[in-house]
């Protein structure tokens, strides 16, 4: 299996996932301050939408490097 083989099948594979759950969310750490024994923390929750173009044509682009891998060996 040759590197342009993985690399589409890793394409077709985040594609998959994009389409699967449409979003992903992280917690970030924003401000933070330390007074004495007193700690004040904020935490943002964010979240990332992925498009439905995006999501398939990342599974495209691994199908043509999938096709294109196999046709070189």
């Amino acid at each position: 299996m040759n590197p342009t083989q993985l690399i589409g099948i890793a394409l077709v594979v985040a594609g998959g996932l994009g389409l699967a759950y449409g979003s992903f969310s992280y917690t970030k750490d924003t401000h933070q301050a330390k007074l004495g024994p007193l700690e004040l923390k904020v935490q943002e929750r964010e979240t990332i939408n992925i498009p439905v173009w995006a999501g398939g044509g990342a599974i495209v682009a691994g199908a043509v490097l999938l096709v294109l891998g196999t046709r070189k060996s």
